[in-house]
C-alpha cells in the first residue's frame, strides 16, 4: 500500500554517481527516512547465491525475491546494517560480485515486480529519500522532487576504487571501469524499468563536484519545492 500524503524525494543514477552517499546525507539533513533500493536487489542476489539458485532460473529468482526477508538497521554516518533472512549480510553485500548479481536479477521483470511493494512500504512519515535507478520513474512516480545524478564513467570508477580500497577490497581501476561500462549498458538497455531520468527529474552532473556541493544543490532544489527539514 502506498501513502501518497507522505512526501518523497527520489535520487536516481548509475553506479558510482554518488547517489547513495548523497541520499543518505540528504535524508539525515531533512530528518527523513532513507531507502537504499540497490541494497534490496543485492540482498536478493545474496539470498539466491546462498540458496545455490541458478541465475538463469527466473521463476526461482522471483520466488526468492518474494520470500526473502530483508531488514535494515540504521547506523549514524555509515551504511545501514542489512539482515537477509535474519543473517547480517556484512561486507558480502557491498562486493562487486553482489553488485553484478543485483544488476542481473534487476533485469528480470518478475523480480522487479516482487520488490515494488517492498520498496513502497518505506514511504512513511515524516518523509522518504529514495535512492536507486527507477525510484522516480516506477516506484514513486508522484514524488515531489526527483533528482538524477550523473558523472563520467572514469570518475565513477575512481570513486568506487577509493571506496572499496578503504573497505579493504582488492580491486583494480581498469576492472572497475570495465564493470561500470558493462553495468551501464545492462541498466540502460533492459526492457523493464531501464535506467533513465524521469521526465520531470532535475539532472545534476557531479563530475568534479564535492559531496557537500551536491548535497547543497539537492537541498536547494528541495527547498525551492517547499521541502524543509523536520528537525
Amino acid at each position: 500500500m502506498t501513502h501518497p500524503a507522505v512526501p518523497v524525494l527520489t535520487i536516481d543514477g548509475p553506479t558510482g554517481s554518488g547517489k547513495g552517499t548523497i541520499s543518505r546525507a540528504v535524508a539525515e539533513r531533512l530528518g527523513w527516512l532513507f531507502l537504499d533500493s540497490g541494497a534490496l536487489y543485492r540482498a536478493v542476489g545474496l539470498a539466491a547465491s546462498w540458496e545455490g539458485l541458478d541465475f538463469d532460473d527466473q521463476e526461482a529468482l522471483a520466488r526468492c525475491a518474494l520470500e526473502t526477508d530483508i531488514r535494515f538497521e540504521d547506523r549514524p554516518n555509515d551504511d545501514p546494517l542489512v539482515f537477509v533472512n535474519g543473517a547480517e549480510a556484512g561486507s558480502d553485500l557491498r562486493t562487486e560480485i553482489a553488485g553484478a548479481a543485483a544488476s542481473a536479477i534487476a533485469a528480470i521483470p518478475a523480480v522487479r515486480a516482487a520488490l515494488v511493494e517492498k520498496q513502497r512500504q518505506f514511504r512513511q512519515l515524516p518523509g522518504l529519500v529514495a535512492d536507486g535507478r527507477d525510484m522516480g520513474t516506477v516506484i514513486f512516480p508522484d514524488a515531489g522532487v526527483k533528482v538524477f545524478l550523473t558523472a563520467s564513467a572514469e570518475e565513477r570508477a575512481e570513486r568506487r576504487y577509493k571506496q572499496l580500497k578503504q573497505k579493504g577490497f582488492e580491486v583494480t581501476l581498469d576492472t572497475l571501469l570495465r564493470d561500470i561500462v558493462a553495468r551501464d549498458a545492462r541498466d540502460t538497455g533492459r526492457a523493464v524499468a531501464p535506467l533513465k531520468p524521469a521526465d520531470d527529474a532535475v539532472s545534476i552532473d557531479t563530475t568534479g563536484m564535492s559531496i557537500n556541493a551536491v548535497i547543497d544543490a539537492v537541498l536547494a532544489l528541495a527547498a525551492a519545492r517547499g521541502i524543509a527539514a523536520t528537525h
